[in-house]
């Protein structure tokens, strides 16, 4: 998943250059709640996007605090 969380801001930064639609806001965050926190931010800071906006970063941190409490809570079962 946070391939494809990776890809899709990927795109959105492309289409940002390019003056194109863009992907919603909204779209690139649920795919970083959703097991996707590393890929959003990995693309966050290396392609310097949505860097600017505080709710991107603390929600993409926010999301990866609790990707890896809950993984490691699964490998302690």
């Amino acid at each position: 998943m946070s391939t494809l969380t990776y890809m899709m801001y990927a795109a959105d930064k492309k289409k940002s250059i390019n003056g194109e639609w863009r992907t919603k806001e909204s779209t690139l965050l649920v795919s970083s709640v959703f097991f996707g926190a590393p890929g959003g931010l990995v693309a966050m800071y290396q392609l310097r996007h949505k860097t600017n906006h505080w709710y991107f970063v603390f929600i993409n941190w926010l999301a990866l605090i609790v990707q890896v409490t809950v993984f490691v809570y699964f490998l302690t079962l």
